[in-house]
């Protein structure tokens, strides 16, 4: 799949696979904006994802390393969105937060496609083995 990308600045790093297999393309920060809510790094990059796919952006496993955490959990760009990517992060700890700096590897980007959903309004719907069961109804 051919994904346009566009630099805002000269210090962005055009995203690659760390190792063969992988399915997450590494984001670096190029940026930071931090107040006391939260900490926004910016990428320097803008992109076309191709219609009819979606680019996911997940925390790398590294985050456990750091007191941070994605402030919407999973980023979602959409196909018609040509700003920069930047991804959000919440302090998990007010006493000295080991945080990235710009130059570090920040998320990682999955682009996958999607189906056009339409909803069809029914009165009754299908039978199941699980019903209703919500959380926790397939048992510990």
């Amino acid at each position: 799949m051919n994904v346009k990308i566009k630099k805002l600045n000269n210090n962005a790093v055009v995203p690659v696979y760390a190792k063969p297999g992988d399915a997450g393309l590494d984001l670096t920060a190029t940026s930071k904006d931090e107040n006391q809510l939260y900490i926004e790094y910016g990428t320097g990059l803008a992109m076309q994802i191709p219609e009819g796919h979606v680019g996911l952006v997940f925390p790398r496993s590294s985050i456990s390393k750091y007191h941070l955490a994605t402030a919407n959990a999973v980023g979602v760009i959409d196909s018609g969105y040509r700003g920069e990517v930047t991804v959000r992060f919440k302090k998990t700890s007010d006493l000295f937060p080991k945080i990235y700096e710009i130059g570090d590897r920040i998320a990682q980007l999955v682009v996958i496609p999607y189906p056009n959903v339409e909803f069809e309004q029914v009165t009754e719907l299908d039978a199941t083995e699980r019903g209703s069961g919500g959380y926790g109804s397939s048992g510990t």
